[in-house]
């Protein structure tokens, strides 16, 4: 969604329909839930210190709250990091409980996630573009209800960019081969410690992944 990609495509190829990834977009939005979690992390972390002290002062021993399933407040809401990344039914058993418990806990994550998780799912069940357009505007009335403000910022950076974001739902077309090929050439360029010629670093490229194949027959 950077502007110096959308020049780049527009420029190089001006024919071609452009294409956000998918990916990208719901980056924005689990980005956000992670920093709602992040904010209640550092409370508690301020809160627990506080404690300390306080028993510190009095020359008492503290003891951290801790939860069923063993986790202290800030254990909790730092092992939960991974959860929100995943949709319900990819949670094992002990991810299950400790959702529970954060949800319960902190009702501002469960709204937040679950405004990923719908996100998630226009992407997942839409296969027309008029009717994703239309559950997208109806996500949009969920986040202005919410009142998150991360959310409020990936609701206006899909605004902006909602015409190449709804191509996806013409071919569900994504960036995975070119993510891919990106990742081939990192590691080439690694295992070479660095890159002085460019020139030769590019016919090297070419070389190995834009030839043809040999086909070798067994006579």
């Amino acid at each position: 969604m950077a502007g110096s990609m959308k020049l780049i495509a527009r420029t190089s190829f001006p024919s071609a329909t452009r294409v956000i990834d998918r990916f990208h977009v719901q980056q924005l939005a689990t980005e956000a839930v992670q920093e709602i979690r992040v904010k209640y992390r550092c409370e508690a972390i301020d809160q627990e210190n506080k404690a300390i002290k306080a028993a510190r002062k009095n020359k008492i021993s503290y003891q951290a709250e801790v939860f069923d399933n063993g986790d202290s407040r800030k254990q909790l809401l730092a092992r939960s990091r991974f959860i929100l990344f995943k949709s319900t039914e990819k949670w094992t058993k002990t991810q299950k409980i400790r959702a529970n418990i954060l949800f319960s806990e902190y009702p501002m994550i469960k709204q937040a996630y679950d405004l990923s998780n719908q996100l998630r799912s226009i992407y997942n069940n839409c296969t027309d573009k008029t009717i994703a357009l239309t559950r997208l505007a109806k996500w949009y009335n969920a986040v202005e209800l919410s009142d998150f403000k991360s959310f409020r910022i990936v609701m206006n950076t899909i605004s902006l960019n909602y015409r190449e974001i709804l191509n996806y739902f013409d071919n569900r077309s994504t960036n995975a081969s070119a993510e891919s090929f990106n990742a081939k050439i990192k590691a080439f360029r690694a295992q070479l410690r660095g890159v002085k010629n460019k020139e030769f670093f590019l016919f090297r490229l070419t070389q190995i992944y834009a030839s043809p194949p040999t086909i070798v027959l067994d006579p």
